[in-house]
C-alpha cells in the first residue's frame, strides 16, 4: 500500500479550526488543543445566549410597558389582561415600542381598553 502524506489535509483542518478563534486571547487563538477547548465553551455560551436574549428582551418590554402605563392609571398586568379581553392583537414588542417612541398613541390604546 502506498504512503499517504496528510500534511495538506491536517493543515487545512487546523486552519479551519483556528479561523473561528480569531480575537481570542493568549494561546487559545493559536494552539490547536487550546483553541478546540475554547471553541467548545464559546459555542455552548453562544447557543445559550441566543435563548437568553429572547428572555431579556421580553423582560425589557414588560418593564417599559409597565413604566409608562402606571402614570396612566393602569398596572401592567391589568393592561395586558384588558388588551386580551378587547381582542387587541398588539404584542409586547410593539407595545413597548409605542410606549417609548409614540406615547400619545400608547395613551390612546390604554384609553381604548380602560
Amino acid at each position: 500500500m502506498t504512503r499517504v502524506k496528510r500534511g495538506t489535509v491536517a493543515h487545512k483542518k487546523r486552519e479551519r479550526l483556528l479561523k473561528y478563534t480569531k480575537g481570542f486571547r493568549w494561546g487559545r487563538k493559536a494552539k490547536e488543543a487550546l483553541a478546540k477547548e475554547a471553541l467548545l465553551h464559546a459555542w455552548e455560551h453562544a447557543f445559550r445566549g441566543r435563548k437568553e436574549k429572547k428572555r431579556n428582551f421580553r423582560q425589557l418590554w414588560n418593564v417599559k410597558i409597565g413604566a409608562i402605563s402606571r402614570p396612566l392609571g393602569i398596572k401592567y398586568s391589568q393592561l395586558i389582561s384588558a388588551l386580551k379581553k378587547k381582542g387587541v392583537a398588539l404584542d409586547r414588542k410593539v407595545l413597548a415600542d409605542l410606549a417609548e417612541h409614540e406615547p400619545k398613541v400608547f395613551e390612546k390604546v390604554v384609553t381604548l381598553v380602560k
